[in-house]
């Protein structure tokens, strides 16, 4: 089932699974030895935080990290049985920017798995092979997607698209900050632009801006001093970046396209 991606795919032009996304055919271009053998590992990270004891009262919280096998065809890859518990953060508050500390060992282990490799026997071919293994790309909420990215997802600026062209409007009487103009995501002739009663009052003839590339992202953090620990002062300096991700401890992830993906319970469907 591993190397269904490479030997039984149905390869008819449609994005139904990873393996038919231009990353994982970006990866097998810029890293060949990595993509030669088909069992190598392609990971999805997913981490969220939950109340252990279902009561909201308390502010204690959980965040289980959770891996899966973009190897396995759609059918397997998202079942129980192939999601991997690598990790469970237990504190007493959300871990926020600092989660980072607690990730570093599960860092490590990847880096290792990435440039060494483990010797690992195939059952089915009866022979040992050296495994490698990547994060092909983490899945969270919002808000996870500012502890694990480093981006403020809050403020005026919250989107990491637009950053500083992000269009907003500050309520008078709620003092909440609502994010407009979303229309120009859509296809330049798309019917929603011409419409203006159903939405702002003015049709949208903007563009939306082209996202940042993982070399665009690094360049922007890697200088970025972070010291970790609630009890310390921040600093006041204003920053879209709050820090330099771990994620970028892997010598791949500033070649990747697409690193964070939003799940899908919070795109298409309202809470």
């Amino acid at each position: 089932n591993l190397t269904w991606h490479a030997n039984k795919r149905n390869c008819d032009g449609l994005l139904c699974h990873p393996a038919d996304s231009p990353q994982w055919k970006k990866i097998d271009a810029l890293f060949p030895d990595f993509g030669s053998e088909a069992r190598n590992l392609r990971l999805g990270l997913a981490t969220d935080g939950m109340n252990p004891f279902g009561n909201l009262s308390t502010n204690y919280s959980s965040w289980p990290v959770l891996l899966s096998l973009y190897n396995l065809p759609p059918s397997l890859c998202m079942k129980r049985k192939y999601v991997i518990l690598c990790m469970m953060i237990s504190v007493p508050k959300q871990p926020g920017n600092d989660i980072d500390v607690y990730l570093s060992p599960l860092i490590e282990d990847l880096k290792m798995l990435w440039e060494e490799g483990v010797d690992v026997f195939d059952g089915y071919r009866q022979q040992t092979f050296k495994l490698c293994a990547m994060i092909f790309c983490t899945i969270n909420d919002f808000p996870a997607y500012g502890n694990l990215s480093g981006y403020s997802v809050k403020g005026h600026h919250a989107c990491p698209i637009c950053e500083q062209q992000t269009s907003y409007l500050q309520l008078k009487n709620g003092k909440k900050t609502v994010y407009t103009r979303h229309r120009k995501f859509l296809k330049p002739y798309h019917p929603y632009r011409r419409l203006k009663k159903a939405f702002n009052g003015c049709q949208e003839h903007e563009i939306a801006p082209t996202p940042l590339t993982g070399e665009q992202v690094y360049d922007l953090v890697k200088d970025i001093n972070v010291i970790f620990g609630k009890t310390l002062k921040k600093s006041t300096e204003k920053n879209l970046w709050k820090k330099r991700s771990i994620f970028f401890n892997l010598p791949y992830w500033c070649h990747l396209d697409v690193r964070h993906c939003i799940d899908v319970m919070h795109v298409e469907k309202k809470e």
